[in-house]
């Protein structure tokens, strides 16, 4: 179990080894190291998700590991309350980011091993706080450099508790 202590309050997330394991390792690690403390959720879209993990306060990006190999293949869709990684357009581009699903996104579900199909991985799931995600979508956004849809007010995660 992992929980956010953030600015709007807390998100309560459980990881779904058996399913994503080398995803779920990648995020514990990287919540272990602390390295979500001082992060932002730096994209937050209405009716889609809430997307963090990669930015400290004032859009400054944060250097990440290696990416790893994408697990979407793994039978979970991205659902409402469900945790996806993050990626470019290349399928096997995920480190840190992550994004919450604040609806049913099966556009994003895996398809087929190609790079039109492989989809998002969805590795864990918010089992307490979905209400303070929904309070996310409640903030104004707008551009901030090159990106969109960026909180006007910064939603920050001030501690990552491993449990």
């Amino acid at each position: 179990m992992i929980t956010f202590k953030t600015t709007l309050g807390d998100i309560k997330i459980e990881l779904d080894f058996e399913n994503a394991p080398v995803t779920a390792k990648n995020f514990q690690q990287y919540a272990e190291d602390g390295f979500y403390n001082g992060t932002i959720f730096h994209r937050v879209i209405k009716g889609f998700m809430a997307q963090g993990g990669g930015f400290a306060s004032g859009m400054d990006e944060k250097d990440s590991r290696e990416s790893i190999k994408n697990e979407a293949n793994n039978g979970l869709t991205n659902a409402r309350g469900t945790l996806a990684m993050a990626r470019t357009q290349d399928p096997h581009s995920a480190s840190a980011q992550f994004f919450i699903n604040l609806a049913d996104n099966d556009f994003l579900n895996f398809k087929s091993e190609d790079v039109q199909g492989w989809g998002y991985c969805v590795f864990g799931k918010v089992v307490e706080g979905m209400d303070i995600v929904d309070k996310m979508t409640l903030v104004d956004t707008g551009r901030m450099g090159f990106h969109d849809d960026v909180p006007k007010e910064e939603i920050l995660i001030e501690t990552t508790i491993v449990e």
